[in-house]
Formats: structure tokens, sequence, C-alpha cells
């Protein structure tokens, strides 16, 4: 596991979420791989990456069996966390018809990190 700065374990491990439009990925469009910023892990393609006009970096798929989705603890909303760590990454909503996969993963920026498509991945736990 990565050493983590006090606000990156707040929200991976605490469940914490950082201010809107605040973060580091929010106005962000590279082409590359977003990661787990704990483990490593590959989560979402630039690809699947879109302006959602709400405050975080908004991803319509992750990659396979990259991110596992649980009910939060109010039964309200939908968790998703790093499906190899158990990170906390954010949120997953559905059927508001921002893009044609009707899905928006609402991601902490503190929760990932970007790997341009030049670089090469680091390893990760589960390989």
């Amino acid at each position: 596991m990565n050493k983590l700065t006090p606000q990156e374990e707040w929200v991976l491990l605490h469940k914490g979420t950082e201010r809107p439009f605040s973060n580091e990925y929010d106005e962000f469009f590279a082409d590359g791989t977003f990661i787990c910023r704990r483990c490593n892990a590959p989560l979402f393609s630039s690809e699947s990456k879109f302006n959602s006009g709400c405050g975080w970096p908004a991803f319509d798929e992750n990659y396979p069996n990259a991110v596992r989705r649980e009910t939060d603890a109010d039964g309200r909303r939908t968790e998703i966390l790093c499906a190899n760590c158990g990170g906390h990454l954010g949120h997953v909503f559905q059927g508001e018809r921002l893009t044609e996969k009707n899905t928006r993963h609402c991601v902490n920026s503190l929760s990932i990190r970007f790997i341009p498509k030049e670089k090469e991945l680091p390893a990760t736990l589960h390989e």
C-alpha cells in the first residue's frame, strides 16, 4: 500500500469527501488511466471521464471488476470502493441521463492518481 497524506487517508479510509470544484481532477482531461491512490489498481480510463458539472471527477464506466458497490449506511446512496484494497472512491448515480451509459461515478480526486498514456502503469498489488 502507498503512504497516504492525512487528507488522502481521511477520504480513502474514513469515507470523507473533498470539497466540490476545488480538487485536482474535476476539470482535468488528458489521455491516460486513473488508478487507486492507495494501491495503484487501475480504476477508470480517461475515455470514460466526462464533465458532469458536479464539482468532482465523473466517469460513466470503470474497468471490469475494478470497483465494488455498497449501499451507504444511510441507505440512500451507493458507495464505490476500490475492489482491490477497499479504499473509498465516492458514489455512483444512475438514471441522470448525462451520458449514453446513464451512469456517473462521482469520485474524489484524493482517491485517485492519473497516469498519462505514454507512461507505464505501476505494478498493482493484485497482479
